[in-house]
């Protein structure tokens, strides 16, 4: 089995319809080993509060997240495991450090980070992590 990190845009993606959700869903049913910091779970339950304050969610769907993303992955990684490294790497970056943990994790698990964060994507281009990071639907 191939190991995938995965963030809090992809997995929000598995509770909202959204462009790209049907291919999250695909990570879920697939063979993979899905991986992810525990700061998967605050930093998408935290897109859900703002998708319900938004009217882009309701209190359903929001609590759902809490309720069903920690069966959804594999492995919760402690992110003190990670944070030196994740650090490190933002620095390196010029990059906020929560999105680094994903890609710091994925250097341990030696595997690839899979994100809808095109930002995120752009920046790690033509870096020594490019191969690491692919983009959802890429």
């Amino acid at each position: 089995m191939t190991a995938r990190v995965i963030d809090a845009s992809v997995a929000a993606k598995w509770f909202f319809a959204e462009k790209g959700s049907a291919e999250a869903q695909r990570l879920v049913e697939s063979e993979s080993v899905l991986v992810a910091p525990d700061l998967l779970i605050p930093e998408t339950c935290n897109i859900a509060w703002k998708k319900f304050f938004v009217d882009d969610a309701t209190a359903e769907q929001a609590a759902a997240v809490a309720a069903h993303l920690p069966n959804l992955v594999d492995q919760i990684v402690p992110s003190r495991h990670i944070a030196g490294r994740a650090v490190e790497i933002a620095m390196a970056l010029a990059h906020p450090a929560y999105d680094c943990f994903y890609l710091a994790l994925a250097e341990l698990a030696d595997c690839r980070l899979i994100t809808a964060d095109a930002r995120f994507g752009a920046k790690v281009a033509g870096t020594a992590w490019a191969e690491r990071v692919r983009l959802l639907g890429a």
